[in-house]
């Protein structure tokens, strides 16, 4: 190394590469900073494997991982071979001198830089169009699991005669071969064109040839090759007509073939796949006859065909064959639409039954005593309590209940469920401990009555407090996976939990095998990476037995188990066996069945409780699809997570292609227990997508279908002021022709553009009933007034412009509950709860029922027809809409509002419980009389005593109903 020389007052500096110490430290540097990296990009991966093994899914895991690895390597190895291979047999098939040329001398340059560097550059061409092509095909997993276990749906196509699998499992993959052939042939061509240019095989200014005939040769297979491949992509379009989304002006969306694709499109998609296979063959021949003049003839032959054939002659055939009678063209086609999307949406069995909507019982006292059986009226509306449910059972700042609540069966009765869960926002105190190993766990299941509210308006709870009693008995209170646990927990190591606060805090430590177990420190160095938080790596609070619950929502433990599913928009708790279990639906779905119109399930699925509600939405919000099956059930389990996902339906082939591809990941529909069995019901969201279908495909003959005639729509909300669908309301009610109620689905159905009731439809939504899943439809024949119109004509009783001034006035708002519409011996009842929340109340209360029974006009001045009622309670309600008592009005002790159908046990000589009345009845006088002087503080006291006292009342019964209790 050269010196700086020597100054006078020193040595001379030497400057040079860094010393030898230097040199092993930059090196250490380096290798740890690129083993940090590969430690980074590792912990996802790793902390993913460690969570599927701890819920038991590995399978899917590893099933998932392989097929990307084995997709990546076998499509990125094949386009990297066809890139590089050309670009190699260019390079071989160079000219030995090139052109004496301008062109030539300035390419010298590039060709003399480059030489030297060549392999290297042929490696990385090859890499970098490997990698992309690797990438892309590895997110094909799904198409290519159903391609290979793909199961036979056992039905053919009306045009081709093809098993239905074909379109949904083979077709799919066929198109993406396709593509990638198309993709390395295009990268081939261009690749070895430019390599031909670079050593003087293709040539634009120089003099001569413009091509020598190696680089023709090679070139024309090239071009043979993506020529034959438009050629299969012609021959698969033809089939391609049979899952072809268009838009049909008479129907709106449209999937299949309609005339012009069956005697236009069809043959000239033939007809140009033999054009291509000529011109094809003709680039193949120039390997011997060394020019491109036959082959570009024939390939613009082909263009020319494509615009003429494949464009213009459809167009023709379109404007002066089908356009003049299009009705009598296209009915085939429609009727084989119609087939295809009723039993793709598993409609096909549903026929809409005449209803005349005029009664057919004259006698008010029939039809009163009728309405106490037609159905039991939920007063209680989950999508308006929950407020309720907050304030008196909330009993934390860092519990909370859903936005919407949840109805489910006990007893055979409705009953609104709601859990209370964590609320990481209302701890006390925020800190990394409070966080994520304090507060960890909601607790307990709160319900009440569906049909049954206190005097004062409030819920009548079945199962309350913290911990809860009530009707559920002993059960697993603590909830560590729900719907609004987001946040991870650290739960079983040193730190304690706090478990509830009763008289002190009680404190817990997690004993379950749930979660992932920190006890490794290379673990805890994942986890301190994946979540971003390195206190996981040295935190004190974390020891021996220390588990990470993570991904803790019932829907995201599901999709992450359950990759090849749709889940329904709507998970719900229930107490199964002493634990509470969320219950999951969740669908099988395709875009590839032949001729079935196809439905967005973001737009299908939306009404007036999605709206700025994200427990009700579907999670593929763009997901279109045209075959949907509630295939299968899941559970997840809140105390400990486990999931499991349960065969419903046996006969779906898509899940049996899933099942195969991921075997002994579904259990048999045959281990669902009895206890479990009778919480399932019909998910909301399949409901939804039926319904909406059926505003249409309820009409099955092909002319009616054409005019739109009987085309209908699900209406507005009428007690929402967005203008979104009705949502469909669950419901224990009779159907025309039953004896005994069903626990329902139901929904309304109007004409288009018209407000009048058009239809009604139930589903038997009891999976213990034979005929669970039976949907059926109500063709209202007559003019019967709708949802709309009913809120519409109940605004404008004088009694509800009272009420809502008063309670205006007292600076109340007013909330209009579920308009629920049940069929009653032929015409129709509406019944809705009315609520009142004061401006410093924290809660709405029930304090109105309005119910309109609606009849078609007839003839006799019938005065049962049309008829709407404002009053107190429903018992009241249902005698002022026919004008008589009930037969048997029910015994109702004092405070409670009494549903009809049903009676109270007689009063008791017994002291606890006339103790437990008479304070009830003191407690509700103390209520009202607050509530005139608007003494909220007092109001809220004696709701309080209320409550109170309704418990022990019934308490004290229970005792009564026990053998030997002297009651």
């Amino acid at each position: 190394m050269p010196d700086r020389g020597q100054g006078p007052s020193g040595p001379r500096v030497r400057v040079g590469r860094p010393s030898r110490r230097a040199r092993t430290l930059l090196m250490t540097l380096g290798v740890l900073a690129v083993l940090a990296m590969a430690f980074v990009m590792f912990a996802g991966f790793w902390t993913d494997w460690l969570w599927y093994r701890s819920v038991e899914y590995s399978s899917v895991f590893t099933t998932t991982l392989w097929t990307k690895i084995g997709l990546f390597l076998v499509f990125g190895l094949l386009m990297g071979l066809a890139v590089g291979f050309n670009v190699w047999l260019a390079y071989r098939l160079r000219p030995p001198l090139s052109a004496m040329s301008l062109e030539q001398q300035s390419l010298d340059r590039y060709r003399m830089g480059l030489a030297p560097f060549k392999k290297w550059v042929l490696l990385a061409v090859t890499a970098l169009v490997a990698l992309i092509a690797g990438a892309s095909a590895s997110g094909q997993w799904r198409t290519w699991l159903m391609w290979v276990n793909g199961v036979k749906f056992g039905q053919k196509d009306p045009q081709f005669g093809l098993d239905v699998s074909f379109y949904a499992f083979d077709l799919p993959w066929y198109r993406f071969l396709l593509a990638f052939g198309f993709a390395a042939a295009v990268l081939s061509l261009v690749a070895a064109a430019l390599t031909h240019y670079l050593y003087g095989g293709l040539r634009i200014t120089s003099p001569g040839a413009r091509a020598t005939a190696a680089a023709t040769g090679h070139l024309s297979v090239l071009l043979g090759l993506f020529v034959a491949l438009k050629a299969v992509a012609y021959w698969l379009d033809r089939y391609g007509l049979a899952v072809k989304s268009s838009d049909f002006k008479a129907t709106g969306n449209w999937t299949g073939l309609r005339y012009v694709d069956a005697n236009a499109y069809l043959p000239a998609k033939t007809i140009l796949f033999c054009i291509a296979v000529i011109c094809a063959l003709l680039f193949f021949a120039t390997l011997w006859r060394r020019t491109w003049q036959l082959p570009v003839i024939g390939f613009g032959l082909m263009v020319l065909s494509a615009i003429l054939i494949g464009g213009l002659y459809p167009a023709i055939v379109q404007k002066f064959q089908v356009q003049p009678n299009e009705q009598a063209k296209e009915a085939p086609y429609i009727q084989k639409n119609i087939d295809a999307t009723r039993k793709a949406y598993a409609i096909d069995g549903t026929k809409p039954e005449n209803y005349s909507g005029k009664s057919t019982v004259k006698a008010k006292d029939k039809l009163r005593a009728d309405a106490d059986t037609a159905a039991g009226y939920r007063l209680l509306d989950p999508n308006i309590v929950s407020p309720t449910f907050q304030q008196l059972e909330q009993k934390r700042k860092y519990y909370q209940f859903p936005t919407t609540l949840d109805v489910d069966r006990y007893a055979g009765k409705d009953t609104v469920v709601g859990l209370r869960e964590l609320n990481i926002r209302g701890i006390p105190k925020r800190n990394w401990i409070n966080d994520h190993f304090t507060y960890t766990h909601g607790f307990g299941a709160i319900m009440a009555s569906g049909t049954q509210t206190d005097a004062n308006g409030s819920p009548v709870f079945t199962e309350s407090g913290l911990p809860t009693t009530g009707s559920l008995g002993t059960y697993q209170q603590r909830i560590y996976y729900g719907e609004k646990t987001d946040q991870y927990s650290i739960v079983g190591g040193p730190q304690k939990e706090l478990d509830y606060e009763e008289n002190g805090e009680k404190t817990t430590s997690y004993k379950e095998k749930s979660g992932v177990s920190l006890s490794s420190t290379f673990n805890r160095a994942a986890y301190a990476v994946a979540f971003s938080e390195p206190q996981i790596l040295y935190s004190g609070a974390i020891g021996e037995g220390s588990r990470i619950l993570y991904n803790r929502t019932p829907k995201e433990r599901v999709e992450a188990v359950a990759p090849w599913l749709t889940i329904d928009g709507d998970a719900y708790p229930a107490v199964v066996d002493g634990r509470i279990q969320w219950i999951v639906d969740a669908y099988t779905t395709t875009n590839g069945y032949p001729y079935a119109s196809r439905t967005t399930l973001g737009d299908t699925t939306a009404d007036s409780l999605t709206v700025g509600n994200q427990q009700r939405t579907v999670v593929a919000q763009q997901n279109q699809v045209n075959y949907i099956r509630n295939s299968v059930k899941a559970t997840v389990d809140a105390y400990d997570g486990t999931v499991k996902l349960y065969q419903w339906d046996t006969q779906d082939p898509v899940l049996k292609t899933w099942m195969k591809a991921f075997p002994d990941t579904v259990k048999p529909k045959s281990e669902i227990k009895g206890d479990l069995l009778a919480h399932l019901r019909y998910p909301q969201d399949m409901f939804k997508v039926q319904r909406e279908l059926l505003t249409r495909y309820h009409v099955t003959d092909p002319a009616q279908f054409y005019s739109g005639s009987d085309a209908w729509q699900v209406p507005d909300d009428p007690t929402n002021k967005d203008g979104n669908a009705v949502p469909p309301y669950y419901l224990n009610m009779k159907m025309p022709g039953d004896t005994a109620q069903r626990f329902s689905l139901t929904t309304t159905f109007t004409p288009n553009g018209r407000p009048n009731l058009g239809g009604f439809m139930a589903v038997d939504a009891d999976a213990t009933s034979k005929e669970y899943g039976r949907l059926r439809l109500l063709r209202v024949t007559e003019d019967v007034p709708g949802p709309v119109q009913v809120q519409s004509k109940l605004n404008g009783l004088p009694s509800v412009a009272t009420f809502v001034r008063d309670m205006k006035g007292a600076d109340s708002d007013i909330q209009y509950g579920n308009l629920l519409t049940v069929p009653l011996d032929g015409g129709f009842l509406y019944v809705e709860p009315v609520y009142a929340q004061g401006r410093n109340a924290l809660y709405p209360l029930l304090k109105k029922v309005a119910v309109s029974y609606v009849d078609a006009d007839q003839p006799d001045g019938d005065t049962t027809k049309d008829t709407t009622v404002f009053e107190d309670n429903l018992t009241e309600a249902l005698n002022a809409v026919f004008g008589v008592e009930a037969p048997n009005p029910p015994t109702t002790p004092p405070g409670t509002t009494q549903p009809p159908g049903t009676t109270q046990p007689p009063a008791s000589n017994d002291a606890a419980l006339q103790q437990a009345i008479a304070d009830a009845q003191k407690a509700y006088d103390a209520g009202e009389a607050a509530l005139q002087k608007g003494d909220w503080a007092a109001y809220g006291k004696a709701q309080e005593d209320l409550q109170a006292a309704l418990q022990k009342a019934a308490e004290a019964g229970a005792k009564l109903k026990k053998p030997g209790s002297g009651g």
